[in-house]
Formats: structure tokens, sequence, C-alpha cells
């Protein structure tokens, strides 16, 4: 479940990284004039990318939205491959509709939040469905095929 994965980051990050960061810092501002020193602005950038990924991070978890996947009905839904043939090319596309924590467009991971995700969701086999990227354009796709294969734990949420 992402939550569960954001609250481990977040404590790994807390617990470990903060102090290790810190320590960094302080080491590097040892080595001198501070205008002039690499280290320290090194160490120290790395340490607010953490800072700021600490507040995202409990910002995510404050606002999250637990969403129940076992139970979406027989329609395409959260987790799914879904293959679709994109009849103004001819060309066909395999992809896996993700939470927006765990969108890898190039490893083929969507989110249902993307303008395909939202087209797909809810569509069976044999479906046309137009997928509607912006106010200009559009396209059209048929669903081939789709598998049902849950949540997988190995898919990591995004960092940044």
């Amino acid at each position: 479940m992402d939550i569960d994965k954001m609250k481990e980051e977040l404590q790994h990050r807390i617990q470990v990284l903060r102090p290790q960061l810190i320590e960094e810092v302080k080491v590097a501002r040892s080595f001198g004039d501070l205008s002039e020193n690499f280290e320290y602005k090194a160490a120290k950038r790395e340490k607010n990318r953490n800072d700021s990924r600490i507040r995202y991070l409990q910002n995510m978890i404050k606002t999250a939205v637990v969403i129940d996947a076992a139970g979406q009905g027989e329609g395409i839904a959260l987790f799914d491959k879904v293959t679709f043939l994109v009849e103004e090319d001819g060309t066909q596309e395999t992809i896996q509709l993700v939470t927006t924590l765990r969108q890898d467009a190039l490893k083929g991971l969507i989110s249902k939040e993307s303008p395909v995700g939202k087209a797909l969701l809810g569509h069976k086999v044999g479906d046309r469905v137009k997928i509607q990227v912006n106010d200009t354009f559009s396209y059209d796709v048929v669903i081939q095929k789709v598998e049902k294969t849950g949540e997988d734990p190995d898919i990591p949420i995004s960092t940044f």
C-alpha cells in the first residue's frame, strides 16, 4: 500500500538520513571559508532536499485518501494491465494503471489520474475509448486485453 511505503520512507529519512546529513554539514563547515566551500554547499543542499522530501511525505500522508482496489468491479481498475490498439497508427500498447505516486510513463506505469487512465477506467475488452489529451487533441483506442494483476508491492513510489 502506498501510504505504508510513504510512512516507511518518512521514518527512514527522519531517523537515519537526517542525522547523517546534519553531521555531513557540520563536518563540511569545519573545512573553513563557507563562501568557497563546495563540500559545505553540497552537504547543505542534500540536507535541504531531504527536509523538503520529509515535508512532502508528511503532507501526502496527512491528506491521503485510501482506495480499495479490491472491489472495483469487472471493468478496468487500478493496477490492471491493459493492452490497447491505437487506431490512428495501428500500434499496440500495454500499460498498467497505478496511483499517481507510482507513475513512470517510461516503464508503462500510467496514473489513473492521467488522460489515458481516466479514459480507460471502468471499460472492458472490445470497448472503443476516446482519450482526450487536451482541448485540441484526442485519439481513439480499442481495448484488446485486460489483466487483473492487483497491487504490485515492488513498484516503488516516485521520488524526486
